[in-house]
């Protein structure tokens, strides 16, 4: 699923779309969570969104969100 969403930031009818998505990942990441193994790994496939971002890779290590104190450190 991509969507997406047109409006200006200070537009309330936006910022409830904004907030009516932002709470069905909610749902999907709360569904995961008590899914088995190998459905969860379906589920998450399925549903990318619920993904926290960025994901950020360097051969075998990797951080989940902005870490740029790590990032210093990799060689």
């Amino acid at each position: 699923m991509n969507i997406q969403i047109f409006g200006t930031k200070k537009c309330f009818d936006t910022k409830k779309a904004m907030l009516n998505l932002q709470c069905r990942d909610q749902d999907t990441l709360t569904l995961v969570q008590y899914l088995t193994d190998e459905d969860k790994d379906q589920k998450v496939l399925e549903n990318q969104q619920i993904l926290k971002t960025p994901i950020v890779r360097n051969g075998r290590k990797a951080t989940i969100g902005y870490q740029p104190d790590i990032w210093k450190n990799w060689d």
